[in-house]
């Protein structure tokens, strides 16, 4: 007999951390607030088991793939063809869904999964009377474009067919689909803006195989690292070129840097008693707690996590595959959130130096702002309650738990 409620949730990840992370997030929160609720998490990602999950959390990792330089996909770690890969990963998937028999199904940001691997799920659950929901940062990609990629994917049909509603982690000031996507006014109806998701410091810290400045630090982070060499090279050059520079720098690798790059990043830290380097860290939270100000890329998890600690931050955005980043830092550094390095500075180490030197007097964001938008886990317990039951703790109940 089944019980208790149970969300499953659905994440591609095979590269990078942000849908991994994200997802993470949501369902830690949940299960604080509903004491009967399980959440499955079927990811993709071959780190998935470096990060703690909370009691009533759990993963079903499918075999990973990866996509390579011409826009293809290829299996991560098998020996086997992609449309056997993915139909491996289709099979898990669809027979995970069927046995949990979830109330709600979370598809995290592909709506059809990678290369449709989640329609056959969706339209059994759908059958079933489960609520399917998809999930969406705050931006996807400039909006031409992204319509370009979901008309050749057939992705809009799906969306009115297949999905209950659209969950949106952020709000129409920063991004507004509805306006701003050709075609996706049709769908507003399903749509429900969260608010960014806030983030705070692991109740249970994690030991640390590394030693963080005792005095004020500069946190650099890439997110998952893969394309973030050109930051990281811009910050070294800056530090290079001006021995003056005050604060000392904690730069965050990611587990996805290329092992010659980062041994080749790790010897040039290791020549300035200034800088410090770390490969990974699950529980960056703490970090940025810390740390006086941050240079980021500029991605979603990065972009909560500076509004939550409240930090100043220069914004390095990338601009290849997609302009998602470069789209996020402008609208945030035009609300006066956040500072966006423009090329020239970051290809020019005084002028990085320069900017490094002034992040700890740039304005932070405002406790009144952050207040506003960083509601996306309440919104998210309230869309999700009808389904996961009335047994819902509440902020107060779960304060005086802590407490």
């Amino acid at each position: 007999m089944k019980s208790g409620s149970r969300l499953l949730v659905y994440s591609h990840d095979s590269f990078g951390l942000g849908h991994l992370r994200r997802c993470r997030t949501i369902a830690h929160d949940l299960v604080d607030r509903f004491p009967e609720l399980s959440v499955l998490i079927l990811s993709g990602s071959p780190i998935i088991g470096s990060f703690d999950f909370k009691s009533r959390v759990d993963f079903v990792r499918v075999p990973g793939v990866i996509k390579l330089r011409n826009g293809e996909y290829t299996s991560l770690k098998l020996s086997i063809d992609i449309d056997t890969t993915l139909g491996i990963r289709s099979s898990i998937i669809q027979h995970t869904a069927d046995i949990f028999a979830p109330e709600i199904f979370l598809v995290d940001k592909e709506p059809l999964g990678l290369r449709g691997e989640v329609r056959p799920t969706l339209e059994m659950l759908r059958a079933r009377g489960t609520r399917c929901v998809l999930g969406l940062r705050d931006v996807m990609d400039e909006p031409a474009s992204l319509v370009e990629e979901w008309e050749r994917k057939g992705v809009f049909p799906a969306l009115e067919s297949l999905y209950d509603e659209i969950w949106v982690y952020g709000l129409p000031e920063i991004f507004d689909p509805i306006a701003e996507i050709p075609g996706f006014r049709r769908l507003a109806h399903k749509v429900r803006y969260t608010g960014y998701l806030r983030r705070g410091v692991p109740s249970h810290a994690s030991e640390a195989d590394y030693q963080l400045p005792d005095e004020p630090f500069i946190l650099v982070t890439t997110g998952g690292g893969g394309d973030g060499d050109e930051l990281i090279d811009s910050v070294l050059s800056a530090y290079e070129h001006d021995p003056d520079l005050p604060h000392p720098a904690v730069i965050l690798l990611g587990p996805f840097l290329p092992a010659e790059q980062r041994h080749a990043f790790h010897e040039r830290v290791s020549r300035d008693r200034r800088l410090r380097a770390i490969t990974f860290e699950a529980q960056v939270e703490n970090l940025f707690e810390r740390a006086l100000g941050v240079v980021a890329m500029g991605g979603y998890n990065t972009f909560c996590e500076i509004l939550s600690f409240g930090k100043p931050a220069l914004v390095v955005p990338r601009t290849e595959p997609r302009l998602e980043q470069y789209l996020r830092a402008e609208r945030a550094q035009r609300l006066g959130l956040v500072r966006m390095v423009p090329p020239e500075a970051e290809a020019d180490p005084q002028r990085m130096a320069a900017m490094l030197r002034s992040l700890p007097d740039l304005p932070a964001p405002s406790e009144a702002v952050r207040t506003f938008m960083l509601g996306g886990l309440d919104r998210i317990a309230e869309f999700a309650e009808p389904w996961l039951g009335s047994g819902r703790t509440t902020k107060s109940q779960k304060l005086s738990r802590i407490a």
